[in-house]
């Protein structure tokens, strides 16, 4: 039932399409209160990177800013970058996620632990999982996944590839979001994003 009710809701701002919310064009650029940020990323991971124009309330797109909550970027230039914001006295959430994976275009094995009786069972499963459609956005085709692991747990993401390379972005589904604000958050963000070169 769950399911049926992802995939309706899925397929109801999928269908909306690229006409509901403007995509930024070529003239677009990563606003400039973020973009140094942006562009460091980028020269860090020797890859391009996608830097959003809009964000989810209260969000913004500061690396570096009040709003970030995780940097990472591992020893295979992959990266995580989280943004998140906690309201009304921990009872509201916002937190979205950005990834890349330079050079690499599947999609990165996770480890889950269940248990059976008293063992516990590890095994790797695909960090996205349970695809629920598609949106194209200018360039980008990108795929929705719902089951998802680590710091994407309970988030709906969308994942693409960009010249041998995968990205996602990703927003938790929690208050005082619900499950459709999410993805039309989601798709507002799809939208807005513009591609940050290194700099030369």
């Amino acid at each position: 039932m769950r399911a049926a009710i992802v995939a309706g809701a899925l397929a109801l701002v999928l269908a909306a399409g690229a006409a509901a919310v403007p995509t930024a064009g070529k003239g677009a650029a990563c606003p400039a209160a973020w973009k140094a940020g942006w562009v460091k990323l980028a020269e860090r991971i020797h890859a391009p990177v996608y830097c959003p124009t809009w964000m989810p309330n209260p969000l913004d797109g500061r690396v570096g800013g009040q709003m970030q909550d995780v940097y990472s970027v591992s020893p295979d230039r992959s990266y995580l970058l989280s943004f998140v914001s906690f309201e009304d006295g921990g009872t509201g959430f916002v937190h979205v996620n950005f990834r890349g994976y330079p050079g690499r275009t599947t999609i990165p094995k996770c480890g889950t632990v269940t248990t059976a009786g008293n063992r516990a069972i590890r095994r790797m499963v695909p960090c996205f999982a349970d695809p629920r459609g598609t949106l194209r956005v200018g360039d980008i085709l990108a795929t929705a996944y719902t089951v998802n692991q680590g710091e994407d747990e309970w988030h709906v993401l969308y994942a693409w590839r960009h010249d041998g390379s995968l990205y996602t972005v990703s927003e938790h589904v929690h208050p005082p979001y619900t499950y459709k604000m999410v993805l039309n958050n989601l798709h507002k963000l799809m939208h807005s994003l513009v591609l940050v070169e290194p700099a030369q």
